[in-house]
């Protein structure tokens, strides 16, 4: 395991989220799937209790802690893509498995973690500056996700 792990908590289905991920996004893999050595308020002995699993090079945990806390945007994974086919297949499979879309380029997958699906075009546009990253800003303002055509048009004026 990793010195240093972002540990998610799931109310039951953290394997499913897991392998979810690692068909999903390259540099992805679950590692671990460890079971519960006895009962546990949330499960009992033998269940799945924790999966060892990487997003993207990113080293996770998987915790099957049960009901008690759900997830929130204050936490999520920022996924940089580089044009509209990356950003359409990463999306579509977050929200065609059962999520949900936000606004600016954020959806949520069945499980509840947050994702920004973020082109690379926008964090240019965004990095420029002046009149540029306040159209492209504006125009992705009105976004759920991002159209990285309608960013450009917006950041050429």
């Amino acid at each position: 395991m990793a010195k240093n792990t972002v540990c998610l908590w799931y109310d039951k289905d953290a394997e499913a989220a897991a392998r979810f991920y690692s068909g999903l996004f390259p540099d992805s893999m679950v590692s671990a799937v460890r079971h519960a050595p006895s009962d546990f308020p949330s499960g009992k002995e033998g269940d799945v209790l924790t999966v060892e699993f990487t997003v993207m090079g990113i080293p996770c945990l998987g915790l099957n802690g049960g009901p008690a806390f759900k997830h929130n945007e204050a936490f999520s994974f920022q996924i940089a893509t580089d044009d509209q086919e990356e950003t359409d297949r990463y999306w579509n499979a977050i929200i065609g498995n059962g999520g949900q879309e936000s606004a600016c380029g954020w959806c949520r997958d069945r499980w509840g973690i947050s994702w920004q699906i973020t082109p690379r075009a926008l964090t240019d546009a965004l990095a420029a500056g002046g009149g540029e990253a306040r159209r492209a800003f504006e125009a992705m303002m009105t976004m759920k996700k991002i159209d990285i055509a309608a960013i450009e048009a917006a950041r050429r004026g």
